[in-house]
């Protein structure tokens, strides 16, 4: 993890080579080092991106800024699964104060 110009926690989720929503929760539990008990669904994944006690050391204070990348291939092979992907990215971002997610 590193910090942005902002002083937020940066974490980069890496979708390189991801085609499937198994793979995505899989990404994002990796990234974030969510516990065991994450249920890998897209209600479970909304609540503990907005979940301040489940992010990064002093994540809460400062702010805490996903980077999404490589998405692309997942987009191209499950466009409908992508699209509730970045509802729930920004359903996140609408309920936890200093969440922010950018698809890069």
């Amino acid at each position: 993890m590193t910090q942005d110009p902002a002083g937020r926690t940066v974490v980069t989720i890496d979708l390189d080579g991801v085609t499937d929503k198994a793979g995505l929760m899989d990404r994002c539990a990796r990234a974030l080092d969510l516990p065991e008990w994450f249920g890998r669904n897209w209600d479970a994944l909304a609540d503990v991106l907005s979940d301040h006690s489940l992010w990064p050391e002093h994540a809460e204070e400062r702010g805490l800024l996903i980077v999404v990348r490589g998405w692309g291939e997942y987009a191209r092979a499950r466009p409908e699964e992508w699209e509730v992907a970045e509802e729930v990215f920004a359903e996140a971002t609408d309920r936890a104060a200093g969440l922010f997610v950018s698809l890069g």
